[in-house]
């Protein structure tokens, strides 16, 4: 499944709706942008998405779910556990397989962090922590990528890397961008959301950046 059609998304907090009710069609091939201002729900609707495609998706949450107290190699590892068996995963807890290895060291590489492979996740920086989510959402290799903010911690060349491995990897894509530059140049789509709702839907060959600053 690469495509999905959502209906009557809402979710509430502290008895104050922030999404919704909305509905979102993603049609495989999309590689849609969720804009719009802090606090409007894009990362409620990203977990909402979430919730629906779960089996069929890689995500990147914005709080990236790392476990400090493992490595690099078991952090991106863990986006393929539910797809082994249990004594292959305890097996390589403790002593990880040769093609394992290089696949996970494979993906590091492409972004510039092959030296990290061993290194305990609480060690590393901010935008390190960030490329093994990235690492981990593309070792998953699911069709769909569900992201919420995957390169705010980059830096301008990184970014653009990463925005561009993420593109040329999965086919359909719905992912939560704070910079709007990205969002036109990365994707094929933009969702706007205002106050839980949508309140722009385009494809990013009508638009440039000032049609979409009225979100924020």
């Amino acid at each position: 499944m690469s495509g999905f059609d959502l209906s009557g998304l809402t979710a509430s907090f502290n008895g104050k709706r922030v999404i919704g009710p909305l509905s979102l069609t993603v049609h495989p091939g999309d590689k849609v942008a969720l804009v719009g201002k802090s606090g409007a729900g894009k990362s409620t609707l990203i977990r909402l998405i979430h919730e629906r495609v779960n089996r069929d998706s890689s995500l990147i949450p914005q709080d990236l779910g790392i476990v400090n107290a493992l490595s690099v190699f078991h952090n991106v590892f863990m986006g393929q556990l539910d797809k082994h068996a249990t004594w292959y995963n305890t097996i390589t807890l403790a002593r990880p397989f040769a093609r394992d290895r290089a696949e996970v060291n494979a993906l590091l590489k492409s972004l510039g962090m092959t030296e990290k492979l061993w290194t305990p996740a609480a060690s590393l920086s901010g935008g390190q922590r960030q490329r093994v989510a990235i690492a981990r959402a593309l070792y998953r290799n699911a069709s769909v990528l569900l992201a919420d903010e995957p390169v705010s911690a980059l830096d301008g060349p990184m970014a653009n890397s990463v925005m561009t491995l993420l593109r040329d990897r999965f086919s359909t894509s719905v992912i939560a961008l704070h910079d709007v530059e990205l969002a036109l140049n990365y994707c094929t789509r933009i969702v706007g959301i205002q106050d839980g709702q949508i309140a722009l839907d385009q494809p990013s060959a009508n638009l440039v950046a000032s049609d979409i600053m009225f979100l924020y």
